[in-house]
C-alpha cells in the first residue's frame, strides 16, 4: 500500500511536469519568457501541494478528491489563460486538451503497474509516454495550431471546448473517480478505447482548424485576383474609349486646322484659345491615368479611385511602386485593396465634406511605407492585444485586417492604428 501510494505522487508529479509543459508550448505568450516559466514553475508547485491532501492526508475522503480536483482543474485553466497572449476560446481549448493529453499519458502507466507492480518500469513508461505524445504533438500540429491562435476568429469556440470536458469527465468516471482503476480493473480496456476515441476526434478538429485557415488564405487569394482580372478589363475598355476617341480627333483635326488658319486671318485668337483649350480637354479625358509602375498594384488602385469616383469620394494619392518590388506583388496589392474597401466603406454615406480618403505608399529597396486616413462618426473598437480595430458587422467580417496583419507579420514590419482628431490613421512599416 505504501509503494502504491509512493507511486502515486511521483506519477502525479510527472503529469503535472508534462501538463505545463503543453500549456507553456502550445499558447502565444503574452509575457517574457523568463515570467513565463515562473508562472508555470509556481502552478506546478500547487498542484503538486494539492496532490498531498487527496493522495496522502485525505486519501478516504471522496469529498476532499473532488474539491481539491475542481481546485486544480481552476488552477490549470487560469494559468493557461494568465500566460496566454489572446485569452479567448481557443486557449480554454488548448488548456483543457492539454489536461486529456496528460491523462492518457498516465493511464497506461497506471496499467503497467497494476499488472506488473514494478513502479521503477511504470515510472519509466510514464516518462516515455508522455514524452512521445508531446513531441509527436508539437511537431505535427503545434505550428497549425499556433498560427490559428494568431489570427482574430469571429467565431466563438465554446462549443468546441466542450469536446475536451466530456472526454475529462470521462476518463475521471472510467480511471479516477468514484472507483480507481486499482480498484476496478475491468475499466482498464474502456480507458484504453476511450484514448483512442479522444485521439482521433483531436486530428479531426485540428484538421477542421488548418482547413478553416487555408479557406480563408484561400478567399483572398481569389479576391485579390478578381480585382486584378476586374482591374485589367476597366483598363483594356478605357484603353479601346481611347483609341477611338483619339481616331475621331486625328480625323478632325484638319476641320480644326482649318478654322485656326481661317480665324488667323481674320485675329480672332481669342476663339483660337477655346478651340486649343478644347483640344486640350479631349487628349486629357482620353489619357490613361497611370498611378504607379507596377501592373499589379496599379489596377487595383485604379479600381478602388473608379469605386471612389462612383461614391463621390475623393481619392488622394501618393503612389511611389516600382515595376519590380521586393514582396509578393499580390499580397501587397491584397492589402492595398482591403484598406482602401475598409476606408471607403467607413466614408461613403458622410456629408461631402468629410467623404475623402488618402493614401500614401512606398516601396523600395530599403522599405516598405502604407498609410491610410478618413475620418470617421461611430466609434472605433479596438482589439486589446493587437491594436488593430475590430469589425463591428459581425461573424464573417474582419478578415481583410487578418490578411493585412498576416502580411505584415510575414515580413516582421510594424503596424499600428490610431483616431487623432476624428480622423482615423492606419500605418504599415517594413524596413527590408
Amino acid at each position: 500500500m505504501f509503494w502504491a501510494e509512493y507511486f502515486k505522487n511521483i506519477s502525479y508529479m510527472i503529469s503535472h511536469i508534462f501538463l505545463m509543459l503543453f500549456i507553456y508550448l502550445f499558447v502565444l505568450h503574452r509575457y517574457t519568457k523568463k515570467k513565463t516559466i515562473v508562472i508555470c514553475v509556481l502552478a506546478f508547485f500547487i498542484l503538486s501541494f494539492t496532490d498531498c491532501f487527496k493522495l496522502n492526508l485525505f486519501s478516504d475522503s471522496d469529498l476532499c478528491y473532488a474539491v481539491v480536483t475542481v481546485i486544480q482543474i481552476i488552477v490549470t485553466q487560469f494559468t493557461g489563460l494568465l500566460i496566454a497572449k489572446n485569452r479567448d476560446s481557443r486557449v480554454l481549448f488548448m488548456n483543457l486538451s492539454a489536461s486529456n493529453y496528460v491523462i492518457a499519458g498516465s493511464v497506461i502507466p497506471d496499467v503497467v503497474y497494476i499488472s506488473t507492480q514494478n513502479m521503477i518500469a511504470a515510472l519509466l513508461v510514464s516518462i516515455a509516454l508522455h514524452l512521445t505524445i508531446l513531441l509527436f504533438l508539437y511537431h505535427r500540429i503545434r505550428q497549425i495550431w499556433l498560427q490559428c491562435c494568431e489570427k482574430e476568429y469571429n467565431k466563438s469556440w465554446w462549443e468546441l471546448c466542450l469536446i475536451p470536458v466530456f472526454f475529462y469527465c470521462g476518463f475521471s468516471c472510467l480511471a479516477f473517480f468514484p472507483y480507481t482503476l486499482y480498484d476496478n480493473p475491468h475499466n482498464i480496456l474502456g480507458v484504453l478505447v476511450f484514448i483512442l476515441t479522444m485521439f482521433v476526434s483531436y486530428v479531426v478538429v485540428i484538421r477542421y482548424v488548418e482547413s478553416e485557415s487555408k479557406n480563408t488564405e484561400l478567399y483572398w487569394k481569389n479576391a485579390i485576383f478578381e480585382s486584378y482580372i476586374k482591374g485589367l478589363e476597366n483598363q483594356y475598355y478605357l484603353v479601346e474609349q481611347s483609341e477611338r476617341n483619339l481616331k475621331i480627333m486625328r480625323h478632325d483635326m484638319r476641320h480644326y486646322s482649318g478654322m485656326i488658319d481661317s480665324l488667323l486671318d481674320q485675329g480672332e485668337y481669342e476663339n483660337i484659345r477655346k478651340i486649343t483649350s478644347h483640344i486640350n480637354e479631349v487628349a486629357d479625358d482620353n489619357k490613361i491615368v497611370k498611378y504607379c509602375e507596377n501592373l499589379i498594384v496599379n489596377t487595383v488602385i485604379a479600381r478602388a479611385m473608379e469605386q471612389a469616383q462612383r461614391l463621390k469620394i475623393v481619392m488622394r494619392s501618393d503612389i511611389l511602386v516600382p515595376k519590380e518590388i521586393p514582396v509578393n506583388e499580390y499580397e501587397f496589392a491584397s492589402v492595398i485593396a482591403n484598406l482602401l474597401e475598409n476606408a471607403i466603406d467607413c466614408v461613403k454615406n458622410f456629408e461631402q465634406a468629410k467623404r475623402y480618403v488618402e493614401i500614401k505608399v512606398q516601396c523600395t529597396g530599403g522599405h516598405l511605407l502604407l498609410d491610410t486616413k478618413n475620418e470617421y462618426e461611430n466609434e472605433i473598437q479596438f482589439h486589446p492585444v493587437t491594436g488593430l480595430p475590430k469589425s463591428g458587422k459581425g461573424g464573417g467580417h474582419g478578415l481583410g485586417m487578418q490578411s493585412v496583419s498576416a502580411f505584415c507579420d510575414k515580413l516582421g514590419g510594424n503596424i499600428s492604428s490610431y483616431c487623432e482628431d476624428g480622423v482615423f490613421h492606419m500605418v504599415l512599416f517594413v524596413k527590408f
